[in-house]
């Protein structure tokens, strides 16, 4: 594949992870178009804890707006609900990062050649063998700006911050963030944890306490 269909078929690619993420997300949000009354609030919390359950999943997915979910979710039941939506989002990234670890980064690198991607291929491979401390050094070596490694030095910070970022989805979303996190190995899990515990907590906390 010569380089203009590879970026073609690169840009296909990322048309179609963008929008089936967009879609599941609206899809998501028209289950919740319902009116709660007292009448049926057993439906409703069983409609609650089948939401919960499904945000959990399609917030872990790379491209899937989940934060735009659970401020969806907060607006259709009240304030009462942040505290779950909350527990939700943190359980998602969770999972993300989690399968980020345990895929071998090679199969990534093996993944960048097949699209004839040979530079991230051989930066990848160079990656494999080696740990945290290692691959930190690598990429503040090959940084090309020097913003750059202050944002490799402060990832934890730089990763909160992003999770924050209207409109992430376009870079993969929390789920495709926390996602590479996992994979890069340069995340301690408690580290990611406190992370994400602290960068998703701001809008439900304010409609917890504030409804």
């Amino acid at each position: 594949m010569n380089g203009k269909w590879r970026w073609i078929f690169l840009a296909a690619i990322y048309a179609v992870l963008l929008g089936g993420g967009l879609l599941v997300g609206d899809r998501l949000l028209e289950f919740l178009d319902f009116d709660v009354r007292p009448a049926n609030e057993p439906t409703v919390h069983m409609t609650i804890m089948t939401v919960a359950a499904i945000f959990v999943l399609a917030s872990a997915l790379p491209f899937v707006p989940g934060a735009e979910i659970g401020f969806g979710l907060i607006l259709v039941f009240g304030g009462r609900i942040a505290l779950l939506v909350y527990l939700c989002m943190v359980a998602a990234l969770s999972i993300s990062y989690l399968i980020g670890r345990f895929v071998p980064i090679a199969i990534i690198g093996r993944f960048f050649k097949l699209l004839g991607m040979e530079r991230a291929h051989n930066l990848v491979m160079q990656f494999a063998p080696l740990d945290s401390r290692e691959r930190l050094e690598l990429l503040v070596s090959r940084a090309p700006r020097r913003f750059v490694p202050a944002l490799l030095r402060h990832r934890y910070v730089a990763l909160a911050v992003l999770l924050n970022m209207p409109g992430n989805s376009l870079v993969g979303g929390g789920g495709g963030l926390a996602f590479t996190a996992g994979l890069s190995g340069l995340f301690s899990l408690f580290g990611f944890l406190v992370a994400i515990a602290l960068a998703v907590a701001p809008v439900p906390l304010f409609f917890y306490l504030f409804g």
